[in-house]
């Protein structure tokens, strides 16, 4: 009974099944057809947004907790970087944003990282030819400065090199040395694209404005310094010393740093503020003159700061040091903290003003750049820090704050609504590089003179030879080791490059010191030929001239060079000075390893400081002219080279000539010209003389010049000639 029961049980199961096996099957099938374009559907999602496993390298190691990337921006040439469906942030390209152009006229091409927040999570160099790390420091130097700026946000204030580093509200970074302009175009690069994403993609950076002031005939009006104030065109930001006290959560360290402060006038804080770059303000505060010198101090898109101090605390210390950034005084705006520096306005000039003003104990005239994008119609902060001993290693800075905000009434609606670019990098290098300028321009002026009144000083024999050693080591340590001002043939086909690819004259501004050098010799080729740069402007022609010095306290014989073999040597040089300009040509590459023929990079930018195949290149050099009087230039000098072709015929032969030299007279050729630049007749070999003025001391002074003591002698056969080596005359054959 019990199987029977079963087998029925059994037997109603199975038709059962039986008879839903069709429904069931036909379910399956639906549901594999609803998964089958699930998934069908987000594989093209996904398809558009990013493959999830395939991240790029770079990415990854800048994002490294990334799934997925998206597809890039439509607005922008940005790539955004996802953890599941979380935004992690932006990477990009730094040459999408700038063109900001390095060293080698080229732009530096740096991969970023931004996240949402606006901190850098990674930058890579993605491309760079700055000369002085591809064949010269290395290029691990470069890398570690643009490593700093990791995980470091672009509302920070970076400052590069800076010698004072005592404020808390600014982030300091440490520069290469020798690499000044290669790594200034690098903070330029990385800040500037960098802003350009975030102000268009982040939350909480503000976009520019279109407002402009209005045009200075709108603003023209009379105002004392009182109305100023009053109309709020002048900030004047007051706080005795009781109302600073009794602000809450006050600090005790910071109460005591307060009251080391000497208080006289009972008020703490008494500033004032004032764009004096605006019409309406700076007209009425110093007078037309006065205000046309502040724009001829201001580049394009600059704003001027007037800072007034009457009250204990001064935003200088006594320690402030004029053109520098004042460490106690700040400026932000929308949480972007502006680079203000002292363009030191009153160092030759008393301040002077056509109204009245208040009583005041210091005074500035402050910068502030156009990089940071500032804009005078938004609201500002201006910040008085004062630092305090949070413990006994550690120094901190406490920041009394003040809003500002200037009149709507001085501004428009810029019609063009075209965003102001920054300024440019090379006007900021040569502003920051004023005094460099002042003294290298200085010099030029003065050995100018001296080239035009030669004839004057060359009859004194010791004072042209203190002039021109002291001239040598002008070069030598300022022009050449402080102001980095050794010229190189690289300049010469970076020339030729720019007008073949495009000239552009902001690559040639990036080195101030360079580029007047390079106009001044340029110009002097015409006039005086090559010897006026060879002689007296180049850093390692004068390292040489010091070791051809050395070799006569020494008394080190030199190597006679026969005539056939030294016209044969001269020729080495323009060899090498094609071999150059066509390499250039076909790889820049190759161009710039080539070229390190030249022991200028070695010598003069980087103080024999590098690796030791170029260090003792430079040194068999110097070495060698012990024994031949500046070989390397007169036989391997490319640079040299290409002045001679271009100066061989100046318009002014200033070097003086008697008839008689040559024809008998030999003195100066075989004694008195080291570089041998005089030919047989007694000529001058423009294209190698070096203007050392040698032989024109020699005709000028009585006792050096043996002319008139050989008149009406029989003039020797060649058997009888002197050899080099001994100081006598020698005379040809009539």
């Amino acid at each position: 009974m019990l199987s029977a029961s079963n087998n029925k049980r059994t037997h109603k199961a199975t038709h059962v099944v039986l008879s839903i096996w069709p429904t069931i099957c036909i379910s399956l099938c639906l549901y594999c057809l609803v998964a089958v374009a699930s998934l069908s559907s987000i594989s093209v999602a996904l398809a558009k947004e990013g493959d999830v496993t395939n991240i790029p390298a770079d990415i990854e190691s800048i994002f490294p907790t990334a799934t997925r990337i998206g597809i890039p921006d439509t607005e922008l040439p940005i790539v955004p970087v996802y953890q599941l469906n979380e935004l992690l942030g932006y990477v990009f390209e730094s040459n999408d944003f700038t063109n900001f152009m390095g060293f080698a006229g080229e732009p530096i091409n740096i991969l970023i990282g931004l996240d949402t927040q606006g901190i850098m999570k990674g930058l890579k160099v993605l491309k760079h030819n700055e000369p002085i790390f591809v064949y010269g420091l290395g290029e691990a130097p470069f890398f570690d400065f643009v490593d700093q700026y990791k995980n470091h946000s672009i509302r920070e204030r970076f400052i590069i090199d800076s010698a004072d580093k005592s404020s808390t509200n600014s982030t300091y970074f440490d520069g290469v040395t020798k690499a000044t302009v290669s790594v200034l175009v690098a903070n330029d690069t990385i800040i500037t694209s960098a802003l350009k994403v975030a102000r268009a993609k982040l939350d909480g950076f503000v976009a520019p404005s279109n407002m402009i002031l209005k045009p200075s005939t709108e603003l023209a009006e009379t105002l004392s310094f009182t109305q100023l104030v009053e109309r709020g065109l002048i900030t004047h930001w007051q706080q005795p010393l009781s109302d600073v006290l009794a602000q809450p959560d006050l600090a005790s360290e910071v109460v005591t740093a307060i009251d080391n402060v000497e208080s006289e006038t009972g008020l703490f804080i008494d500033l004032y503020f004032a764009f004096i770059n605006i019409p309406l303000i700076g007209q009425n505060l110093l007078g037309t003159e006065e205000f046309k010198r502040l724009q001829e101090n201001l580049k394009p898109g600059e704003h001027a700061v007037l800072v007034l101090s009457n009250g204990d605390y001064s935003y200088v210390s006594e320690e402030f040091i004029p053109q520098t950034v004042p460490a106690r005084l700040a400026l932000s705006q929308s949480g972007f903290p502006t680079d203000i520096r002292d363009i030191d306005f009153y160092s030759f000039y008393e301040p002077s003003f056509v109204t009245a003003m208040p009583e005041y104990q210091d005074i500035h005239v402050l910068r502030l750049k156009s990089q940071s994008g500032f804009e005078l119609s938004r609201q500002m902060t201006i910040g008085l820090g004062i630092n305090y001993q949070a413990s006994f290693f550690d120094t901190q800075q406490h920041m009394f704050e003040q809003s500002i905000t200037l009149p709507s009434s001085l501004f428009m609606l810029n019609p063009d609504a075209q965003i102001g670019e920054p300024t440019p990098l090379w006007m900021r290098i040569w502003q920051d590089r004023v005094a460099v300028i002042a003294i290298t321009c200085g010099y030029l002026l003065l050995i100018t003179l001296l080239f035009i009144k030669q004839t004057a000083l060359v009859k004194h024999a010791r004072l042209t030879h203190v002039v021109r050693g002291v001239s040598l080591l002008f070069i030598l340590f300022f022009i050449g080791f402080y102001a980095q001002g050794q010229l190189s043939v690289v300049n010469i086909y970076t020339l030729l490059l720019s007008l073949f690819n495009g000239f552009k004259i902001e690559v040639f501004l990036l080195d101030p010191v360079i580029f007047i050098l390079w106009v001044f010799v340029f110009v002097s080729l015409f006039l005086v030929g090559r010897g006026l740069y060879c002689g007296w402007l180049c850093p390692f022609g004068a390292l040489q001239e010091f070791m051809g010095m050395l070799a006569k306290q020494l008394k080190i014989k030199q190597i006679r060079i026969k005539p056939q073999h030294h016209r044969w040597g001269q020729s080495i040089k323009y060899v090498i000075l094609l071999g150059l300009l066509v390499s250039a040509f076909v790889s820049l590459n190759v161009a710039e390893k080539l070229v390190e023929v030249e022991p200028f990079k070695t010598a003069i930018t980087l103080h024999f400081v590098r690796t030791w195949p170029f260090v003792v290149y430079a040194v068999l050099l110097l070495l060698l002219s012990l024994k031949i009087h500046k070989v390397y230039c007169r036989y391997l000098c490319p640079l040299g080279a290409g002045l001679a072709i271009v100066g061989r015929f100046p318009l002014f032969k200033l070097l003086r000539r008697r008839d008689e030299c040559g024809t008998p007279c030999q003195l100066c050729k075989t004694k008195k010209c080291d570089i041998d630049a005089i030919h047989k007749d007694g000529s001058i070999d423009y294209g190698e003389c070096i203007q050392c003025l040698e032989c024109v001391v020699t005709i000028e002074n009585p006792t050096l010049c043996v002319i008139d003591k050989y008149k009406g002698k029989k003039p020797k056969t060649e058997k009888e000639l002197p050899l080099r080596n001994q100081d006598v005359i020698v005379v040809k054959p009539v």
